[in-house]
């Protein structure tokens, strides 16, 4: 019953935290949606821990713990390849980005060395 009461009040916390970070804008919406999506499974499997057990034996295995674990490794590695591919796509960005400066830096360069001499020859 403790283990219960913790669980599910620790699960109405990292809901509320959640809902705060998305309304200060501090998390996006796609990420809030998946931690939310989460705790909308976890906090009534840990109030109701029977059910878990119920859903562990539907599924064949062998307790309610070992399911959790797995289900939660699971989602841990899904979630690593995620932030691992928009990483990667961050930094191709950033590269891009960085070139597209650089060839504006080199243009603008390029235009004050030809104003300066111009100024020069007319001076």
């Amino acid at each position: 019953m403790k283990l219960t009461l913790v669980t599910g009040l620790t699960g109405l916390i990292l809901l509320a935290t959640i809902v705060e970070l998305l309304r200060r804008r501090q998390l996006r919406e796609k990420y809030g949606m998946l931690w939310l999506g989460v705790l909308i499974i976890v906090i009534p499997l840990s109030l109701f821990p029977r059910l878990l057990d119920n859903v562990a034996e539907l599924l064949g295995v062998a307790s309610g713990v070992s399911l959790v674990l797995f289900l939660g490794i699971i989602f841990l590695l899904l979630v690593c390849v995620h932030l691992s591919w928009e990483v990667s796509h961050l930094e191709e960005e950033t590269r891009t980005l960085a070139e597209d400066f650089a060839l504006l830096r080199t243009e603008i360069d390029a235009d004050r060395a030809a104003r300066d001499e111009l100024v020069r020859t007319d001076g």
